[in-house]
This record gives C-alpha cells, structure tokens and sequence, in this order.
C-alpha cells in the first residue's frame, strides 16, 4: 500500500508508542486519525506535530469499548475523509493483575479494551477499509502471547485475544484487507522503572538493549506498505523471546 495521501486510524495514537506510530505514518504520507479517551493534550501535541509533516490530522475522543461511541466515530471519519486505508489497534489496558483476585474491574478493562474494543473498531471500520482496493489492519499484542508474565494475567490474556483476532480477520477480510500484528518487547520503560530493572530487562535479550517505541513504529508502517503478508505477527522484541527459551 502507498500511504502517501491515504488515511491511517491508530486507536491509542497519542502517546508512547501510539504516537511514534502516529508520526511514523505521517512521515510516510498518511493523514492520521488518532483516537484517544483520556489523553487529550497528548492528542492534541501529536496532531499538531502530525501537521507539521504536511499531512491532516484528526483526534476523536472515543472509547474503544463503547460499542456506541465506536459507531459514531466511525461516521466522523467518513464525514470527514470519506475513506480509510490503515487502521492500527494500539490501545490498551496495561494494568497489574494477580491470580487469585478479587479485582475483577481490572480483568474487565483489560478484555473490554483490548479484544472487545479491537473488534468494535474493526467492525465498524471494516465498510470504509473494504471499499479500497487493498487497506490494512495492524494489531499491537506483545510477547505475552507466548510467555506468560506474572502479575499481569488480565493483560496477557487480552493480548491473547487480541492475536486471536488478528489472524481470523485476517481471514475473514481477505483478499481485500490484510490483518497482522506487531509484538513489541521492551521499547519504552515506565516512569517508574528504576535503573537496575532497567538493566536486568535489556540482559534478557538476545542485542542487550532497550529497543524503542519508532522500532514499532517501523515494523507497523512495513507491514502496512507490504502487499503480500497477512495474518502473520513480527515480534520486536531484540530477541527476548528466543532468550527466554535458552
């Protein structure tokens, strides 16, 4: 696909790694949609600098797991550009989460957010994707899909679910929308990460080293410009996942 003029919804798209995926694809020519829910000065910031790389920028305040909110989100995009050509589904519920619990708030927000809310975006969009000669969906997961990570079951399993879904829109939108997924591992700490957890983290992969949230970026926008891939997953994660298993 040539993103050149084209339009790219990245759900998530006003911080951390939506944003660099925001700006990666306004590098490339794409005016951006970037749907945020509590994040409106971020969305606001990334706009204004999607806009200085010369392409269009619109922000929507939608939450993905409101079925409603989805639906009139989709119309706007349509009033406004009458066309969609990449959508990425970057939000997310990144919430600690043990087993047992009593906490089922947390499971609920990670399963609305990330599976439930993925699926709302893609549906209603899937209209405006369909009516293009070839559109794209790009899925974020992350290697939790095949390494379970303590204290975060609610969130493993909503990306899970997210990777499920990945592979069976792949085959229900074909031939016309190709749908894959970035596993990104260790790109961008929290704030609260101190140096030796940064240490310890960059010594579990294979580069020995942080990656960064424009690696993501850039395994996105290659897969939304391939015209030959579908229902496949590329981790980013400087080989962790192979270093797990040595």
């Amino acid at each position: 696909m040539d993103l050149r003029a084209g339009v790219a919804l990245i759900t998530g798209g006003a911080h951390r790694v939506g944003r660099a995926i925001t700006l990666e694809l306004a590098r490339a020519g794409a005016n951006v949609v970037i749907l945020f829910n509590a994040s409106a000065g971020p969305a606001a910031e990334t706009a204004e600098d999607a806009r200085a790389l010369g392409v269009e920028a619109m922000t929507v305040k939608c939450d993905v797991s409101d079925l409603n909110a989805v639906q009139q989100m989709a119309e706007a995009v349509r009033d406004r550009f009458g066309r969609l050509d990449l959508l990425v589904n970057a939000a997310d519920s990144f919430d600690a989460h043990t087993v047992p619990t009593q906490d089922y708030d947390t499971w609920r927000r990670a399963i609305d957010v990330s599976v439930h809310g993925s699926f709302y975006v893609s549906n209603e969009l899937a209209p405006l994707l369909l009516e293009r000669p070839q559109a794209a969906i790009v899925n974020i997961v992350d290697i939790s899909v095949w390494h379970a990570w303590p204290k975060f079951t609610a969130h493993a399993v909503a990306k899970s679910g997210l990777l499920a879904l990945t592979r069976q829109l792949a085959l229900e939108l074909a031939p016309t929308v190709l749908v894959n997924a970035v596993a990104p591992g260790h790109v961008m700490p929290q704030p609260h990460y101190n140096d030796e957890f940064l240490r310890r983290s960059a010594d579990r992969t294979l580069l020995k080293r942080w990656g960064t949230p424009e690696d993501v970026a850039n395994a996105v926008r290659f897969l939304a410009q391939s015209d030959y891939i579908t229902g496949e997953v590329i981790r980013v994660d400087g080989g962790e996942l192979i270093a797990l298993r040595s």
